[in-house]
């Protein structure tokens, strides 16, 4: 969107000047010229009233005389010449080629002709034809930077609501979001508000339903394992003991299944997606891995980033432990940790190279499936890690197979967006966990 409002904007501003500058940089010039041509006609005319002045009083009319009227500013006369009633010519300095001409007839019949260069002329114009783009360059200079106020005006908000949304369908708490002033925006956070209150409510209905049934389903089925037990100890019957022992086997499979539903639905309600700063899972990945690779003789270089993404900050860490720990196991050379952005929207990637001979590969295309190892693991780790990230709503690629590029791809956040006026208790939390 702010792409937009500045490309409409710059679009608006181009369009005008093409509109406006080239007419008036027409008319510029055409006034430049005309208003020349007039004072050359003044000029002309002046001197032709000097001249039959002094003819008229019988002074002595020579070439010096002449040369009182030249001059050599821009835009002056640099040639005249004079036809006395006589018929006697006179000239004074150097006519300019090409030039424009200015004559006068006296009463006298004295002929005066003055000539100025017609390159003089024309700079001129071209002076007011520069200024009038000066002017338009200043114009679209300030609408540039109107528009990009006006884009991000209308930008942060919207982003504001996207890092809001993501915060009330993880589960999270609601976050805090100032009126931005445009009112239609204004309302959609209004109501974006109102929708988090209730799915809160709701949420809390459910939890407490959930913890309900655990206890309402855990009762029953330890009294029922507690008499299975008591039963399969007391009696002396080989096929009662047996049935016994089968009923608490199918008694300790409901449990599980128990535990894993309301678990499920613990997870779904309230998954730990959050607004995580990068560099402090990098940090910590950092401190915990640089010991290993030094005993193995390896580098580790984790590059440093100010990036903040959205991710369950737990799992994430267990991604990148998963995927160092592959490339320590499976890789050589140094291994490098780079985040960088990518596209229009924001996504952070996360890449763990090394400088190995990379993946085989016919287990390239199958190296996230469980189970499918080069022989020194149990095929699980990946499958996990895989998992995990799509849980957050990313992916996990091998990216490139010799040597082993594995790619992890996040919802990041715009550097233009203010942490703390959309999430401040998460980074004041994160705050008080590193100052302590």
């Amino acid at each position: 969107m702010r792409r937009r409002v500045l490309g409409a904007t710059l679009s608006a501003l181009a369009v005008a000047m093409v509109l406006l500058g080239i007419p008036l940089g027409v008319f510029a010039f055409q006034l430049v010229r005309d208003d020349a041509l007039r004072d050359l006609d003044s000029r002309t005319a002046t001197a032709a009233r000097a001249i039959e002045a002094r003819y008229s009083s019988g002074e002595t009319i020579d070439e010096s005389i002449l040369e009182n009227f030249l001059g050599t500013a821009s835009g002056a006369p640099r040639h005249i010449a004079v036809r006395l009633p006589d018929g006697t010519k006179m000239t004074a300095g150097e006519e300019p080629q090409p030039s424009f001409r200015g004559s006068a007839v006296t009463d006298s019949d004295i002929i005066v002709l003055l000539s100025t260069a017609q390159g003089d002329v024309f700079w001129e114009a071209a002076r007011a034809i520069g200024l009038v783009l000066v002017v338009g360059g200043v114009a679209v200079l300030a609408g540039a930077v109107m528009a990009s106020w006006q884009a991000n005006r209308l930008a942060a908000p919207l982003v504001y609501l996207a890092a809001s949304a993501e915060q009330i369908g993880s589960g999270q708490t609601r976050p805090r979001i100032e009126l931005s002033g445009v009112e239609e925006i204004d309302l959609v956070a209004e109501e974006l508000g109102r929708s988090a209150d209730r799915m809160a409510a709701r949420l809390s209905a459910e939890r407490q339903f959930a913890a309900d049934a655990s206890h309402q389903l855990r009762t029953p089925l330890t009294a029922l394992t507690m008499r299975l037990e008591e039963i399969s100890a007391s009696t002396t019957q080989d096929e009662v003991r047996i049935e016994a022992e089968a009923s608490l086997e199918q008694v300790d499979r409901l449990v599980g299944v128990v535990d894993e539903l309301l678990g499920r639905t613990r997870r779904a309600m309230g998954s730990g997606t959050e607004l995580v700063a990068l560099e402090d899972v990098l940090t910590q990945q950092r401190a915990e891995w640089e010991s290993a690779f030094a005993k193995a003789g390896r580098k580790l270089e984790i590059a440093s980033t100010d990036a903040t993404v959205f991710a369950t900050p737990g799992g994430l860490s267990q991604v990148l432990a998963t995927l160092i720990e592959n490339s320590l196991h499976h890789g050589d050379g140094t291994t490098a940790v780079v985040a960088r952005e990518s596209g229009q929207n924001h996504a952070i990637v996360l890449e763990v190279r090394d400088e190995g001979n990379g993946v085989p590969e016919d287990l390239a295309p199958r190296i996230f499936e469980r189970s499918v190892t080069s022989g020194k693991g149990t095929g699980l780790g990946l499958a996990l890690a895989r998992d995990l990230v799509t849980a957050d709503g990313g992916r996990l690629e091998l990216s490139h197979r010799t040597p082993a590029v594995f790619s992890v791809f996040l919802q990041g956040v715009p550097q233009m967006v203010d942490l703390d006026n959309v999430v401040p208790h998460r980074r004041s939390r994160s705050r008080r966990c590193r100052d302590s």
